[in-house]
């Protein structure tokens, strides 16, 4: 006989899919004049061709108020050293003032100055999908931060930086073409 499984919970299904080792972004949004922001690990690239990218603010969020009217947004990656603007944007800031920041203009409205780098989208598509919205952006532009280039990592319910020591470079594949599934299978 064997052991039944732990019941699903929010807590344990957070606990697992944190075990999967983000960056940390901050998103800009405009709807008219309006800019707001908010802090997002879930972010990933969509497609080469066309360029396109997503990232799921919860419903819940002061950033879900203005999704219906979103005209534009920045995807700035953090730092290793930006920590403060992740909880700030997040939310979680406790001190009166809060840290040092500045947007600038950008393509698409506003971008975070002094990131890792940005990447300026229009909405592409908008999914109503559970708690949150899947919003899938058209990149238009994108910008690199100066050197060294050392993103903010969040792993495990903590921030965490990236140690350069034990890297191996991954196959570039932007140029590859679909090849024929390989089927593996043990009899």
């Amino acid at each position: 006989m064997t052991a039944s499984p732990a019941p699903l919970d929010a807590r344990r299904y957070r606990d697992t899919v944190g075990m999967f080792a983000t960056g940390v972004a901050v998103i800009a949004g405009h709807a008219g004049d309006e800019l707001f922001a908010m802090t997002a690990n879930a972010v990933m690239s969509v497609s080469l061709d066309p360029m396109l990218i997503a990232f799921c603010p919860g419903k819940k969020t002061n950033f879900a108020t203005h999704v219906q009217r979103l005209s534009g947004f920045s995807i700035n990656l953090l730092r290793e050293d930006q920590q403060a603007l992740s909880t700030y944007f997040a939310g979680g800031w406790k001190e009166a003032t809060p840290p040092p920041f500045r947007f600038v203009a950008s393509r698409c409205g506003s971008r975070l100055e002094g990131c890792l780098a940005s990447i300026d989208c229009e909405p592409e598509r908008i999914v109503d999908i559970g708690d949150h919205w899947l919003i899938i952006g058209r990149v238009l532009d994108l910008h690199t931060g100066i050197a060294p280039h050392r993103p903010l990592m969040f792993f495990g319910g903590r921030y965490r930086s990236m140690q350069d020591a034990h890297s191996a470079p991954a196959p570039d594949l932007v140029n590859v073409h679909d090849e024929p599934a390989q089927i593996f299978y043990d009899q």
